[in-house]
């Protein structure tokens, strides 16, 4: 069919849109507009064929490998009761400060962010775990799930990071210096993350309402922090230090990871055959989903990239003449674009080809450049209409929520992913500092 780029970008956008707006999942709806889309566009019934053949092969790859093990840290966490553990002394910790449960998701997020290197399960986690338990205080939604988005995501950046692992691969960037890059961004975000909960709830009170605590002394808190989270640092250095070490691959590093978890639920006694049998339900489940929506957007971007909308839509944003720091947003803003139709891999196989030669001959340095990238995938994650961890808040959220409330909870976090790119641009030292030593 005879169309131009952006006719057949609207077309297949508003095939999606519109089945979706018919209740239909978001899974079902990109796969039933894939069908249209390889019929018009791949040949007919043999482009139908070869999209289910591309389907399978996008779904078993190893580089997936990472997700089902990073996921069933998350659930043993969650399932042993040693994420709860966590929870209740950070809940210590934060003493009587207003908003400590919305403070908590960001700092119990950041933790989970690296030692599961999964925003999806991270998200799901969270959601699960601290929604129910916050909208029960009386928290309002957008202060309930906005952090849990926003700290969700980090798990992108801040390593392990599967994304940054094939980042590295792909841009042929040194994946131990990507690594040790994304720290310094990650914790700068989290800051910013408490700095935005702070001015909530300074704007409205009553969004995250007081309620009696305990008070816990001083040696105490130093108590508590020895005991649940220090310990927290092996699964981290399995993790991220076997990485960078070369001692492991990501699959590797994320089955050590496993045995790290499984082995300080065991030390802290909390380890049981039900909640091994509940945490293998759990992964499945997730996975199944995570992978099917990976499948349909997957398919999704291999559609747009045949019918020659991907290359068009980067080649159009990306081909005029400006400075190096305009060319950046331009393609900063091409990754956002994307982001909200097609999952992060496709949006990396789509864009560094064009965009890794272009950061070169522009002077970017290429570890700056590869979590400049980054950041922009981890903003795509809660930027709607497609958003993944939109759709996995959804998943968990109460009942009555509907998705413009899920979209409005996480709007005051993708600004603060704005202002740290801005210090990212103005401040280079913060991705560059720890590499260089």
């Amino acid at each position: 069919m005879d169309m131009e780029w952006f006719e057949i970008g609207a077309m297949m956008i508003g095939l999606v849109v519109g089945l979706m707006a018919l209740g239909i999942p978001v899974a079902f709806a990109f796969l039933l507009s894939n069908i249209v889309g390889a019929f018009l566009f791949m040949g007919g019934i043999s482009g139908v064929e070869q999209l289910i053949n591309n389907a399978t092969r996008s779904v078993s790859s190893f580089l997936l490998v990472p997700i089902p093990l990073f996921i069933l840290m998350g659930e043993i966490f969650f399932h042993t009761g040693l994420s709860q553990q966590i929870f209740s002394t950070l809940d210590k910790l934060f003493g009587r400060v207003q908003g400590r449960l919305s403070y908590m998701a960001v700092v119990g997020g950041t933790i989970f962010a690296a030692l599961s290197g999964s925003s999806i399960s991270t998200t799901a986690m969270m959601g699960t775990s601290m929604v129910p338990e916050m909208m029960s205080r009386g928290y309002k939604k957008h202060m309930a799930m906005g952090p849990i988005l926003g700290s969700g995501s980090l798990a992108i950046l801040i390593p392990p990071s599967a994304l940054v692992v094939l980042l590295g691969s792909l841009a042929f960037i040194d994946i131990g210096a990507l690594l040790i890059g994304g720290i310094l961004p990650g914790l700068c975000l989290a800051i910013l993350y408490t700095i935005t909960i702070y001015i909530l709830i300074k704007i409205d009170p009553s969004s995250a309402p007081q309620y009696d605590v305990d008070q816990v002394t001083f040696l105490e808190k130093i108590k508590l922090t020895t005991i649940y989270i220090l310990p927290l640092g092996l699964v981290f250095f399995l993790v991220v230090g076997f990485i960078v070490l070369g001692i492991a691959t990501p699959s590797e590093s994320a089955a050590f990871g496993v045995l790290g978890v499984f082995i300080l639920a065991t030390l802290f006694k909390c380890m049981s055959w039900l909640a091994i049998r509940k945490a293998l339900e759990g992964t499945l489940v997730v996975t199944v989903m995570v992978l099917m929506i990976l499948l349909a957007s997957s398919t999704f971007s291999q559609i747009m990239a045949f019918s020659g909308a991907s290359s068009e839509l980067v080649e159009w944003a990306t081909g005029f003449e400006l400075s190096p720091i305009v060319m950046l947003l331009a393609m900063f803003s091409v990754l956002l674009v994307l982001g909200m139709f097609v999952d992060q891999i496709s949006q990396m196989m789509l864009t560094i080809p064009l965009f890794l030669p272009l950061a070169k001959s522009l002077g970017f340095d290429p570890v700056w450049f590869g979590i400049v990238i980054i950041l922009a995938l981890e903003i795509s994650t809660v930027t709607p209409p497609f958003g993944l961890l939109l759709f996995v808040m959804m998943g968990v959220a109460p009942p009555n929520t509907t998705f413009s409330e899920v979209v409005v909870s996480g709007l005051p976090y993708i600004l603060c992913a704005f202002v740290m790119l801005g210090l990212l641009v103005a401040f280079p030292e913060i991705v560059l500092f720890l590499p260089s030593l």
